[in-house]
């Protein structure tokens, strides 16, 4: 079997800052509300950068890191809920300043939260199917631009930022991947251009029922496909959507909080940009070494749910 193996990794945040003691200058809330609920102390907002721009920011990078060619990649596919356009898309856009091959499919996807692990899979198929060796994989949302300040509900939880993966395909590599979709859209709704309120509108208690059963349901299918244990894993990397949730399924899981990374502290949810943030900064740290398993897991509006098992 051919595995998909993570070659480099990128991120990309707003220069912009937002601490809970400001949301509270915005909206009835508190930094204490905000943190015991949520685990999420700051966040960044755009001001002036397009999600382009940083999705643009973050696939450099994750090139440079990787010294890997433009020339050299066989799709680019950009995950987002927040594209700057309907069109042309985030990718396209990707292509034309990136320098990649006029000859490959570049597109956005739109899987919520999840969109990072479905385009993940998406692109090990184009690899397979092409003679180039590399594909570009991108996690960017501009959240701040369709949420609600007047919703203390909503307006914490969310951050803008991106993520890119640099992906290939190793021979005999440990590779599984799962995805789901319920339809829900009361659940998480976002509006879309041209309403007057185009902003998420969402039913936490619900996401969060969802997201503690499609967590571990993921986790188990992935094991049991590979044959591994929860003790084989060496790290879980979840969707940052929020604290309790993480802390919620680790526990129902029996696995060491220490070994599920989070991040949403300092970013709060980037929705499909959340999974490649962290790995990037978790590469950044020195925390992933060669032939650590690594499960990625994420949950989001659709409602949407997809893992996937790698060896780094």
């Amino acid at each position: 079997m051919k595995g998909l193996k993570i070659v480099s990794t990128g991120r990309a945040l707003p220069a912009k800052v937002v601490t809970n003691d400001d949301m509270s200058k915005l909206v009835e809330t508190s930094d204490e509300w905000i943190t015991t609920r949520t685990g999420i102390r700051t966040r960044h907002f755009c001001e002036g950068e397009t999600q382009a721009a940083l999705a643009e920011q973050a696939a450099r990078r994750a090139l440079e890191q990787g010294k890997v060619e433009p020339k050299d990649l066989c799709a680019c596919i950009v995950a987002t809920v927040t594209p700057d356009h309907s069109a042309p898309t985030s990718a396209c856009l990707l292509q034309q300043r990136l320098g990649l091959p006029e000859d490959i499919p570049c597109f956005d996807m739109n899987v919520g939260c999840t969109g990072f692990i479905y385009a993940l899979q998406v692109a090990r198929g184009f690899l397979l199917q092409s003679g180039r060796p590399y594909a570009l994989v991108i996690g960017a949302e501009s959240l701040s631009r369709i949420t609600d300040f007047t919703d203390r509900g909503t307006c914490v939880l969310f951050g803008d930022g991106a993520g890119a993966v640099v992906v290939t395909l190793e021979e005999g590599g440990i590779y599984a991947c799962t995805l789901g979709a319920r339809g829900d859209a009361e659940a998480i709704l976002i509006e879309g251009p041209g309403p007057e309120r185009p902003y998420i509108h969402m039913d936490g208690q619900k996401v969060f029922r969802f997201a503690v059963e499609a967590v571990p349901h993921c986790i188990h299918v992935l094991l049991e496909e590979t044959g591994l244990s929860l003790e084989d894993i060496d790290w879980f990397v979840p969707h940052q959507a929020n604290k309790r949730i993480i802390d919620h399924v680790a526990k129902k899981l029996k696995v060491p909080n220490e070994k599920f990374y989070q991040n949403m502290m300092r970013y709060g949810n980037t929705s499909a940009a959340s999974i490649p943030i962290a790995l990037d900064e978790m590469a950044e740290q020195g925390l992933l070494k060669k032939g650590q398993k690594i499960l990625c897991v994420g949950f989001g509006a659709g409602l949407t749910w997809g893992g996937a098992l790698l060896e780094w």
